[in-house]
């Protein structure tokens, strides 16, 4: 957490957001902007396109927490809720939204910094994963289409499964295309002919 962040508060008590800012800013120079009422929370957010949203609620419901959860796109950046009580359960529904920590007693400015620092590393780590997961469904489902694209040409042509794939590749090449490409549309030609 070196660079300089751009962070929202969601806190409706003023003197609990005074504390949360002077606490982040002690912590560095980052751009920190509070976040009151909850009505209209999304809008809010997006406005200030931010690096790392905190939360801080002190007895969530369900309906809040989807609420809050949704609005603050955890998807798209580290969130951190801090919450007073164990909230019965909705620790696990918080992770599943995609809240990067979940931290029971409240937000204790003394452990913001970590808890931001382990937010975002978790974010990351969590991106990271979703990104190789969609690489490898995407490799998957070429492979099945250049498999399916060999298949057609090994019936039609009556040549080999290597001299098929050969083929493929020599076209995609030819045309400086990916062979997924070809045989993209190789299977799309030949669904349009049946």
């Amino acid at each position: 957490m070196d660079s300089k962040l751009t962070i929202v508060v969601i806190e409706e008590d003023r003197d609990r957001a005074i504390a949360i800012v002077e606490a982040l800013k002690e912590s560095g120079n980052h751009d920190v902007h509070v976040v009151g009422p909850i009505a209209g929370l999304a809008r809010k957010i997006a406005a200030y396109s931010p690096d790392v949203v905190l939360i801080d609620i002190d007895n969530p419901t369900r309906d809040i927490l989807e609420e809050l959860t949704l609005a603050s796109g955890p998807l798209e950046r580290p969130v951190a809720m801090f919450v007073s009580g164990a909230a019965g359960g909705l620790a696990q529904a918080a992770v599943e939204a995609g809240v990067s920590a979940y931290v029971v007693d409240g937000l204790q400015p003394e452990r913001l910094k970590p808890v931001m620092d382990t937010a975002i590393a978790r974010f990351r780590m969590v991106r990271q994963m979703r990104t190789e997961l969609a690489e490898t469904r995407r490799a998957l489902e070429e492979r099945k289409v250049i498999d399916r694209a060999k298949g057609l040409l090994m019936k039609a042509k009556g040549i080999d499964e290597d001299a098929a794939y050969a083929l493929l590749r020599k076209t995609a090449m030819d045309q400086g295309r990916r062979v997924a490409e070809v045989a993209e549309a190789l299977v799309t030609a030949s669904g349009l002919l049946r």
